[in-house]
């Protein structure tokens, strides 16, 4: 979190100069860019510290053998809809560049993040699903902040 304040701290200045309009585009690419770094890290089935997601538990059905092994569907890669720009929206706004799950899949998106307990299908049993992290800021992605700043003020 120390770092978001000095990124903040650094912004704030540069940001004041800006009209309302000229900041609310630079949000707007800001948020953009930050859509497309978090949604290259579901893709790789990752955290955005780098760190392997928690592999879903073994489909009981594909152990089995004969005719139910076979029709058994396999596992998809985890979150493919999540990243779907219609659930992942970016938005820029005059004092802050907002990336978030719109709803239904910001309960779903929620759960999964932070490790909470939900129910597997409506009236199913409830399960604690390990956290796996969907959303975050890393480093690299702070210095691409700054530098898209830096561009935006050049113009």
């Amino acid at each position: 979190m120390d770092d978001l304040q000095r990124l903040e701290e650094w912004l704030s200045p540069l940001l004041a100069k800006l009209t309302d309009a000229e900041r609310r585009g630079l949000a707007r690419e800001v948020a953009r860019d930050l859509r497309a770094a978090n949604v290259a890290t579901m893709r790789a089935q990752q955290a955005p510290d780098g760190m392997p997601w928690e592999p879903r538990k073994p489909n009981a059905l594909r152990e089995a053998r004969g005719a139910v092994r076979r029709n058994a569907k396999k596992s998809a890669p985890m979150f493919q809809k999540l990243r779907a720009a219609k659930h992942l929206k970016a938005q820029g706004l005059t004092d802050e560049a907002v990336l978030q799950f719109v709803g239904r899949a910001d309960r779903i998106a929620r759960v999964h993040h932070f490790g909470l307990e939900d129910r597997v299908k409506p009236g199913g049993p409830t399960y604690r699903y390990p956290a796996r992290p969907l959303l975050g800021i890393t480093e690299a992605q702070m210095v691409r902040i700054q530098e898209l700043v830096l561009t935006h003020l050049s113009r």
